[in-house]
């Protein structure tokens, strides 16, 4: 184990500051700071809210980690951050943060994927991943279909959701029945006490002729926001807790069916679900009789690690070092919308300014790659932080 990478993983694409440490695929700490509350009075996340909480947040819950880990900023060989997709500024607040902490720690940077590291924080629950693996994303922003021959270099989306997410429909029927936000966790809750065959809400996308792998969920909010309109305008009380099982149905009857269905075409024994949405506990309890139903093994990380964490990205990146991938360059972008297919986003050449295990920061009077021919005057004052902050 004392031979595998130790990784620090940096993750702000929305409204958690994760910040996990990973020694191959044992996790070692997951300290996460949300800024949930602070969004509710608003009924979803608020931008620019969120980068000021990560801001915040951010040095505490590292030092945090770092402490529950037991280990010193100086031991890690490798310092991984989402670099996209999300929201810009948050994305941005993650992207300096592990930019200052690799330069001044001599450590390759690692610019991973959100989705990949979805996916491959599963291997921290249940062990290496299968090659293929094929995932089902969901969150508040994705609903992804996705197989995965290597999650270091080789990501290729099968379907998506076309519209809303599968979580942001969620979020948008709970602030129809008055349940607050986030409206995940709630809608289950409910769920759990009413009937799912109470009232037969629509499946988009499931006709002969539509995309056998993507996702609609806009025609299911807005079928659901127009029943409860009809009750109330007759006067009639809204049973919340129906509306609530019969609307989780639909959701997760979609969303089990096409991603066992994309197993079956592409020939795949194992199904992985992740994001925040895989935390439900019908998705998980239908999946699983779907999957045994099929022959397929089913793997589901646990409710904690399906929701945004550090931990997924620390376990992308001790994955990147553990494969050798290339680190990425000093000038990585915060990209909102980076792609699936790109895991990760390495360097054009030093990876991160070199191998792990070696000083990877510009030597004095060096340029960055992105500054051209500019030299720095105050090298020094780095040099000095690397050698007494975190020693």
């Amino acid at each position: 184990m004392a031979d595998e990478p130790l990784v620090l993983g940096i993750e702000t694409s929305c409204d958690e500051t994760g910040v996990g440490i990973v020694r191959g695929h044992t996790l070692l700490a997951d300290a996460v700071a949300s800024s949930v509350d602070e969004h509710a009075r608003f009924g979803g996340v608020v931008p620019e809210v969120a980068s000021r909480a990560h801001l915040e947040a951010m040095v505490p819950t590292i030092e945090r980690a770092l402490r529950e880990a037991r280990v010193s900023a100086s031991d890690l060989d490798g310092i991984a951050v989402t670099a996209g997709p999300g929201l810009a500024g948050a994305l941005l607040v993650g992207v300096s943060a592990a930019k200052a902490y690799a330069y001044a720690l001599g450590k390759p940077l690692y610019g991973v994927n959100h989705l990949a590291s979805h996916i491959c924080v599963d291997q921290l629950e249940h062990g290496a991943l299968p090659e293929p693996t094929m995932a089902l994303l969901v969150s508040g922003g994705h609903s992804s279909l996705l197989l995965a021959p290597d999650i270091t270099a080789d990501v290729r989306p099968l379907g998506s959701t076309i519209d809303d997410a599968a979580g942001e429909a969620f979020d948008k029927v709970a602030r129809v029945l008055d349940l607050g936000f986030p409206g995940g966790p709630v809608i289950d809750r409910y769920a759990r006490e009413g009937d799912p065959e109470a009232i037969a809400f629509p499946r988009g996308l499931t006709g002969p002729r539509d995309a056998p792998y993507d996702f609609s969920f806009s025609g299911l909010k807005t079928a659901v926001a127009r029943w409860i309109e009809a009750k109330r305008n007759a006067g009639e009380e809204v049973p919340v807790r129906d509306v609530s099982a019969s609307f989780q149905e639909a959701v997760t009857d979609v969303l089990t069916r096409k991603a066992v269905r994309a197993c079956k075409d592409e020939g795949v024994d194992h199904l992985m679900i992740g994001g925040g949405v895989a935390a439900n506990s019908r998705l998980r309890s239908m999946a699983e009789e779907r999957c045994a139903d099929a022959g397929i093994t089913l793997r589901v990380p646990r409710p904690k690690l399906c929701t945004d964490n550090g931990a997924m990205v620390a376990a992308l990146g001790a994955e990147m070092v553990a494969r050798r991938r290339a680190a990425s360059d000093w000038d990585l972008p915060a990209d909102s919308s980076l792609p699936v297919t790109e895991p990760h986003l390495p360097g054009s050449g030093t990876p991160g300014g070199g191998r792990h295990g070696q000083d990877h920061a510009p030597s004095e009077g060096q340029s960055h790659s992105h500054t051209h021919d500019h030299t720095h005057d105050h090298d020094h004052v780095h040099e000095l932080s690397r050698k007494n902050l975190y020693s």
